[in-house]
């Protein structure tokens, strides 16, 4: 199949495709004589894991080392556990982080008058930073 098909069965872009191969996520489609990129099952397989491990939050690096142990076979699960438990420990941290900014904007917001005056205590914090 080519990169198109590719990007519809897997839910990556073929954008997405293209960035993977280049930063070697993903070996380098072979080539049909006419030059189009030549995809396969295993390939959309591959993209659909990546694709799945960036939605659970995984960067490139991790989803790299996430796609050596799912090739190989003798991996210990401990190993992937521990990705699974450093990811999970950031998100709380981002959680964290995102519930400090929202309380931080409801503040501003409540009081911030939002009439007519130049006044705004959103715009001062921005300007106190």
């Amino acid at each position: 199949m080519n990169i198109g098909e590719a990007s519809r069965a897997s839910g990556v872009s073929q954008r997405m495709i293209r960035h993977y191969e280049a930063i070697g996520l993903i070996p380098k489609a072979a080539r049909r004589e006419s030059g189009y990129r030549d995809y396969d099952e295993r390939d959309v397989h591959t993209l659909r894991f990546i694709a799945r491990s960036r939605d659970l939050g995984f960067p490139i690096e991790e989803i790299g080392k996430l796609l050596a142990l799912w090739r190989d076979r003798s991996r210990a699960s401990a190993e992937v556990k521990a990705l699974a438990l450093a990811r999970i420990e950031e998100l709380k941290k981002k959680e964290r982080q995102l519930a400090e900014m929202r309380r931080t904007l409801e503040h501003l917001a409540k009081t911030c008058q939002g009439n007519d005056r130049p006044d705004c205590p959103i715009i001062e914090e921005l300007a106190s930073g």
